[in-house]
């Protein structure tokens, strides 16, 4: 599975210097020129302020003791994890293990693995929702050849059955089975037994918190549509910085196409090159031309790596992470006066 990943990074980096190499690296930048330092950091601003509010819709995804965590504090776990998973080739697993980590700091039990998982299928779903939703107003817009739609509902069908599917096997308790399976077996060891042990417990907490919490299920995943939706803000920014104006429904049209793009390719890491090649299809689909929407995902992505290293700051910075296990039974407001007094 690495060298899966490492191969598509690779792939992905190749892929966006052709583009580059095509477009005329001259005329993105005179393009970024006119956004200027103000424009980029805007970007950025905005994209901090999607994270704030994923955040939020996060916190309706915990149990009790991690949810009297200050936000801050939340919000400084978040912004690691999806550091890790956005810069590591761990297929978006490493940057999830992170947070389950950093909260286990905090409160030792499996509700810390719990909680990251459901977000996960939370921010999934409002993913989804949104591009279902939007995908009418893109097939009546956009531009686009035959083949490639029918890739996109095909890939997009596989896609939506698998979160679908993840959502089901947790709401059943069922994300352990194989591992139990296997742990009853009569050459099974004592380290796999206890692997099993741990992951029913997880599986336990998961099912209560589809029984109990409906509410909060939906909530998460309306906070984590509105974090999706600062895609908007983005987009208009941009053409307003460029001093370009479009209509209300092209603007619409460019960012489900992104948001769609991103779905079918969250497994590349980084989303190297098929960030900036998904803008530029959408660009070129409403008819924005192709220069425009690369210089969109170049500035898109300036973003996110200033998130990801403001993650990675967070990471480097947390205390309780590296504390022995010995050491990790302090109390929760011990745990948010250490981190606060780090710092962000």
């Amino acid at each position: 599975m690495k060298k899966i990943h490492q191969f598509l990074l690779v792939a992905g980096f190749v892929f966006l210097g052709c583009l580059i190499w095509k477009i005329g690296a001259d005329r993105i930048w005179n393009k970024l020129a006119v956004l200027g330092w103000g424009g980029l950091a805007l970007f950025v601003t905005f994209e901090f302020l999607a994270e704030g509010i994923h955040t939020v819709g996060w916190s309706y995804c915990l149990s009790a003791p991690y949810r009297r965590l200050p936000w801050l504090l939340r919000f400084r776990i978040r912004m690691a994890g999806n550091a890790v998973n956005y810069l590591t080739p761990t297929g978006g697993l490493g940057g999830e293990v992170t947070k389950a980590a950093m909260l286990s700091s905090s409160h030792q039990g499996p509700e810390a693995i719990s909680g990251v998982i459901v977000g996960r299928v939370c921010s999934g779903m409002a993913h989804l929702i949104l591009v279902a939703a939007g995908s009418m107003i893109v097939v009546c817009r956009a531009n686009l050849p035959p083949a490639a739609w029918a890739a996109m509902f095909v890939s997009g069908g596989v896609v939506a059955a698998g979160i679908v599917a993840f959502l089901l096997i947790q709401r059943h308790g069922q994300l352990g089975a194989l591992i139990r399976w296997l742990a009853s077996l009569k050459f099974a060891g004592a380290a796999l037994q206890n692997f099993a042990r741990q992951l029913t417990n997880v599986d336990e907490a998961l099912k209560i918190f589809y029984r109990d919490r409906p509410r909060d299920l939906f909530r998460a995943v309306l906070w984590q549509m509105l974090g999706h939706s600062i895609g908007l803000l983005q987009i208009a920014c941009f053409f307003y910085l460029l001093h370009h104006p479009v209509t209300v429904e092209a603007i619409a049209t460019v960012w489900i196409l992104g948001l769609w793009f991103d779905l079918l390719t969250f497994a590349v890491p980084l989303n190297m090159g098929t960030l900036e090649g998904g803008r530029m299809v959408a660009f070129q689909a409403v008819g924005l031309g192709a220069p425009t929407g690369l210089t969109f995902g170049i500035a898109l992505r300036l973003a996110q790596l200033s998130c990801a290293c403001f993650g990675l700051v967070n990471y480097a910075t947390f205390p309780a992470v590296w504390r022995s296990p010995g050491q990790r039974h302090h109390s929760l407001d011990d745990a948010a006066r250490h981190t606060l007094k780090a710092g962000p």
